[in-house]
């Protein structure tokens, strides 16, 4: 009897460790991290541009090396081409996690760490690696391995750190690199129009090519673009509706159908929710919804519902889809809205009908950080999780499960 007791206390002891016991973390968002911290706008602007971002919120053990605004105009002032602010910037985040601490403790007094440039490949030699010096008086110092010895950036502050996953930490300027610094090749001047033509929608290439429209997607190709394209069946069945738009609203409806960032299939999938376009320009929201439907993605407007039927196109920084459907804005098609039913039984009146644009038409402003980066979640988080301020999604279920085990073996030994 003596023994079922001291059983039942250890399960009892063991159930409530298991609550005590912190939980893990299973992913991060750099973006939402450097949201916080104005100073590096800039910065942030650049990580979510050059598609590094997203490549950073899939590794695990990682340090990003911040710099200020300051430093990041330094950068820019080089005038390089978008590919080689990825590479320079690629050099800025270090396969290892070092927080203050480590830093200020590295044996021997050096460290040589790899970096997301030499990760690409497109780092000559060792030239993707950085070393990382205690120096005396209690800094630490940055420099490329090929910088002959010379130390180019010290550690300013420790910004913020998901221990053992992630770091964020300010050093005092741009690390410099002329391997990093090479112009980069651009992405292969594809023709989209072509591509789209040869593969069921080149009625929307023709229509495209016939509007300033086009001109908006070619300017978004380098940074980044993801382009819906209707099928030849749903735009001749469309093409009535289509000229009896304005011109601004001609223009409006086609840059509709493509965001100003690249969206893998996978992407797409994992970050449903609320989708700016290259329509959306201020107060003309634009917009429409991304969501699955069982293994298929939808596109929602308040209008129509289109689904991906073909992929064009999937390599960065270029996505084109094929649609089922033409996507139809409610800027444009208020009159197609279902009226909302009246509670008296008297006739309601007809929908208000379509008006034409008077608003003269913008270039859609720079994209805002993507709320969801191949690491970001659903709108609506799963019953069983929760998301701290880092976006770093925690599982709390498992040790509950534990718990209750534990009491029910505790209830045995009685």
């Amino acid at each position: 009897m003596q023994l079922r007791q001291v059983a039942a206390a250890a399960a009892v002891l063991l159930s409530l460790s298991l609550l005590l016991l912190p939980s893990t973390t299973h992913a991060h968002n750099i973006t939402r991290i450097l949201d916080k911290y104005p100073e590096f706008s800039t910065f942030n602007h650049y990580l979510t541009v050059t598609q590094l971002a997203p490549e950073i919120n899939r590794r695990e053990t990682i340090t990003v090396c911040a710099v200020d605004n300051a430093g990041m105009s330094d950068l820019l002032s080089k005038h390089l081409n978008i590919g080689a602010i990825k590479n320079v910037l690629s050099l800025h985040v270090l396969l290892d996690y070092f927080d203050s601490k480590k830093l200020h403790q590295i044996t021997d007094g050096t460290a040589l760490a790899a970096t997301m440039f030499q990760a690409t490949g497109s780092a000559p030699g060792s030239a993707g690696f950085v070393n990382i010096t205690d120096l005396k008086g209690g800094k630490v110092g940055f420099s490329p391995q090929d910088n002959g010895g010379v130390v180019s950036a010290t550690f300013v502050k420790p910004v913020e750190a998901i221990p053992y996953n992630i770091s964020v930490i300010q050093i005092s300027s741009i690390l410099p690199s002329p391997e990093a610094e090479a112009p980069a090749p651009g992405p292969s001047q594809t023709n989209i129009t072509a591509l789209m033509s040869a593969h069921g929608c080149k009625v929307f290439a023709e229509t495209l090519l016939a509007n300033p429209a086009e001109q908006t997607f070619e300017d978004n190709v380098e940074s980044g673009l993801t382009i819906f394209c209707p099928g030849d069946d749903a735009m001749k069945s469309f093409i009535s509706k289509y000229k009896n738009l304005t011109a601004a609203g001609k223009q409006s409806l086609l840059e509709y159908h493509g965001i100003p960032v690249y969206q893998s299939l996978a992407g797409l999938k994992s970050s449903n929710g609320l989708t700016n376009t290259l329509a959306t320009d201020g107060a003309s929201k634009f917009d429409f919804t991304v969501q699955n439907d069982g293994t298929d993605v939808t596109i929602i407007t308040k209008i129509v519902t289109a689904k991906i039927t073909n992929t064009l196109v999937d390599e960065q920084p270029l996505a084109i889809y094929e649609l089922n459907k033409v996507l139809m804005p409610k800027e444009l098609f208020k009159a197609a809205l279902s009226p909302t039913p009246a509670p008296a039984p008297a006739p309601e009146a007809d929908a208000e009908s379509p008006k034409a644009s008077k608003k003269k038409h913008k270039s859609p402003p720079a994209p805002a950080a993507p709320s969801d980066s191949p690491a970001d979640a659903p709108d609506g988080d799963v019953a069983d999780q929760t998301t701290d301020k880092n976006g770093a999604v925690r599982f709390e279920g498992g040790r509950f499960v534990g718990v209750i085990l534990s009491l029910w073996f505790a209830f045995l030994q009685l």
